[in-house]
């Protein structure tokens, strides 16, 4: 904060914050968009310019002998934001820097006392990094509409004309910090912020702001709790005829074959919030075998499904790729295209909902939800 007689230090007034945020993707947060709410205490510095004080007092002819700077003190911001997506959200809040200061000694004996209190509102943009299920990296920028309030006061030598100015006007803001979720409602921050500030007798400077605080998200799922999900084996019945009777003494019928029927199924493809293929896929190569020798089968259904972890639109996605993999896979494995037909469901037809408070543990309860299904795919085959 710099400041003169008339100036106290980069940081001026009340300010109204204003704050705009970054953008958007998908990975790693239950449900990433929602109305949350905050606030964060910790401490403000502001830089103060003695020899802008010493030259102004030198112009009223006087020389500055000692200089005290009260250039730290607390502050605290509070604040209401949206997050649309893992990446992207705006936040809108108060906030108030503390008060400064400054006394100067003056030869003739004198003394010139300077004060700002700086208050204010915001609106920010905040972008979102995630590093891990945990911890996100933050990154600001805003704008602010600040009320710089001014006093000073001379004994001695030091005269005053003006004891009480002020200003309101908008600038801006940058910060940065760190995020670590204990749950996903609620979460912690370190944050460093920068305000710019002009005071009411025309400096300009900054005051800055390092605080810890705490966020809490509104309106996350809770689970039900069901039963948890196995996927299921491959079938193999074998239908048994009874033998044929006695034959008749003049008229042999011959035995009704038996048949064999093989029903093929295909889950768990995929890792999380992926559409490629884990290699080796032994059961896709036993359905484009089977494929293969049997080109009647027309008009497979490949349909691919996710978690509802992310955004709808993004897991329609998803889903949609899975379903095109397993398509393109069994297409390399010599099925002619035109009998499969892949499309995604998204987070449609759930197969089993979790309640893991734990984010890792939500994801592995979640994973038979992220599946492809090859459809009506039964194959009839002669028993010799």
């Amino acid at each position: 904060m710099k400041s003169t007689p008339s100036k106290l230090a980069t940081s001026s007034g009340k300010l109204s914050l204003v704050a705009l945020a970054v953008l958007a993707s998908s990975v790693a947060m239950a449900d990433d968009s929602g109305w949350y709410a905050g606030g964060n205490v910790g401490r403000t510095a502001a830089s103060i310019d003695d020899a802008r004080i010493t030259s102004g007092l030198l112009g009223q002819g006087l020389a500055t002998s000692v200089i005290s700077d009260r250039d730290r003190d607390t502050g605290y911001k509070i604040f209401g934001g949206y997050q649309y997506n893992k990446y992207l959200g705006v936040e809108a809040g108060f906030f108030d820097l503390g008060k400064f200061g400054y006394t100067a000694n003056t030869v003739p004996t004198g003394t010139l006392n300077g004060d700002i209190r700086v208050k204010g509102l915001n609106l920010d943009l905040v972008g979102t990094l995630p590093i891990t299920d945990k911890f996100s990296v933050l990154g600001r920028a805003g704008v602010t509409y600040t009320d710089a309030s001014d006093a000073f006061s001379g004994t001695g030598a030091v005269s005053v004309l003006n004891p009480n100015p002020s200003k309101r006007g908008t600038n801006y803001k940058l910060g940065l910090g760190l995020q670590y979720a204990f749950t996903d409602s609620l979460a912690m921050r370190l944050e460093a912020e920068r305000y710019r500030v002009d005071d009411a007798i025309g400096n300009n400077g900054h005051i800055d702001l390092v605080s810890v605080g705490l966020i809490y998200r509104f309106g996350t799922k809770t689970p039900t709790p069901v039963a948890r999900y196995a996927a299921p084996e491959p079938v193999r019945q074998i239908v048994a005829v009874a033998p044929p009777p006695a034959p008749a003494p003049v008229v042999m019928v011959p035995a009704p074959p038996s048949f064999e029927r093989v029903t093929l199924s295909a889950t768990e493809l995929f890792g999380f919030d992926s559409a490629v293929l884990q290699i080796p896929q032994p059961k896709l190569d036993e359905i484009a075998s089977a494929l293969g020798q049997h080109g009647e089968i027309m008009d497979i259904d490949i349909i691919g499904y996710t978690d509802h972890l992310g955004s709808t639109q993004y897991n329609q996605k998803l889903s949609e790729q899975r379903a095109v993999s397993v398509k393109d896979y069994l297409t390399n494995k010599g099925v002619a295209p035109e009998r499969l037909k892949a499309k995604g469901l998204g987070e449609a037809n759930p197969v089993v909902v979790c309640t893991d408070k734990n984010r890792t543990a939500l994801i592995k309860c979640l994973e038979p939800n992220r599946r492809v299904e090859v459809e009506s795919i039964t194959i009839e085959r002669r028993v010799k």
